[in-house]
């Protein structure tokens, strides 16, 4: 049997995936995690097989989060659930040690095949990235290999950018000072290859695929 946590502050999350998990024999729920401090104490404690993650989890900046969980527990496998754009936040969250990622909007059905292939020790993203980047569709406009370059935090401040933060809600969001911000700004620019923001959003977006 594998076991599980949830970390995800909306009860109706956690109580839905404990919920549809109770029917597998081979999976057992062992705990819930409202907060990041609350995650990294119950780990200290008990290590699950799969941890099922979101990556707005208060008191912790869920892509850096993953980063530290995978040095300190290296044999943890992580699956993401978000909100945010796949397409954006998929290929950071498994290159900082997800094992995969996954949109709350998506059926139960998958969600349980994507729980069932990171347990088995796969790598679970959607169909329709998997595809496109199987096919070379981004490798072929060069934004793949752009994106790739890019730092986790410059990531972070591009999604936030991307969504219409301002320089001020992004330096009080990553708690950093808004001239650092403006660095990671002009730095997005020079390995974007673009010269405003603008067109920073709009190379951005070009990663964004309709999903369904």
């Amino acid at each position: 049997m594998s076991s599980v946590l949830i970390a995800d502050h909306h009860p109706i999350t956690r109580e839905g995936i404990t919920s549809l998990l109770s029917s597998n024999e081979d999976l057992e729920v062992i705990g819930h995690a409202t907060t990041g401090n609350e995650l990294f104490r119950f780990l200290k404690h008990q290590i699950p097989d799969i941890l099922i993650m979101e990556i707005d989890l208060p008191q912790i900046n869920g892509i850096t989060a993953l980063r530290t969980l995978k040095a300190e527990y290296s044999g943890l496998k992580i699956l993401v659930l978000s909100c945010h754009p796949e397409e954006m936040y998929a290929l950071s969250a498994i290159k900082s040690g997800a094992s995969g990622y996954i949109s709350k909007t998506v059926s139960t059905e998958i969600l349980k095949m994507a729980i069932l292939q990171v347990i088995r020790g796969g790598i679970y993203l959607n169909e329709d990235i998997t595809e496109r980047l199987n096919s070379g569709v981004f490798k072929s406009n060069g934004l793949i290999s752009k994106f790739k370059k890019l730092s986790t935090r410059e990531t972070e401040v591009l999604n936030m950018l991307s969504t219409g933060k301002r320089n001020k809600d992004i330096a009080e969001a990553l708690t950093i000072n808004e001239k650092t911000v403006s660095t990671y700004k002009t730095r997005l620019l020079k390995k974007l290859k673009v010269d405003n923001v603008a067109d920073l959003i709009h190379q951005t977006r070009l990663l964004q695929l309709r999903t369904t």
